[in-house]
């Protein structure tokens, strides 16, 4: 099970921290991935991490502004946002899998999602 927490309001240009808490399983050898779904809009890749040596991977969109990162020891995975903008507000969903891809469908394991709002 996934739980995503982090969440909330933010004006423009401000920062949040999302984390993805993983319980009953290990995520030590599971690539990790962030997707993002606005209303009205279908579900995209936002960033993703590889289980082993940490390989990352971003979206065009969020390049430079945005870190993930994990801690296996805690089976959590973060993401750094910064400099947000109005066009980042969406639900923020985790999700695990065998390797970094884009593509939702890849990914076996889902979290609940957290909404972010980002104010202009």
């Amino acid at each position: 099970q996934l739980q995503a927490s982090g969440g909330g309001l933010v004006q423009a240009g401000g920062s949040l921290r999302l984390s993805c808490a993983a319980s009953g399983r290990a995520l030590s050898s599971s690539a990790m991935g962030w997707f993002r779904q606005a209303p009205g809009k279908e579900r995209e890749f936002v960033a993703a991490i590889s289980g082993s040596v940490g390989f990352r991977y971003y979206a065009d969109s969020v390049k430079g502004r945005f870190t993930i990162s994990r801690d296996n020891a805690k089976s959590t995975v973060y993401l750094q946002m910064n400099s947000l903008k109005p066009e980042d507000t969406a639900v923020y969903y985790c999700a695990a899998g065998p390797r970094v891809v884009v593509t939702p469908k890849d990914y076996d394991y889902w979290g609940q999602g957290t909404l972010v709002t980002v104010s202009s």
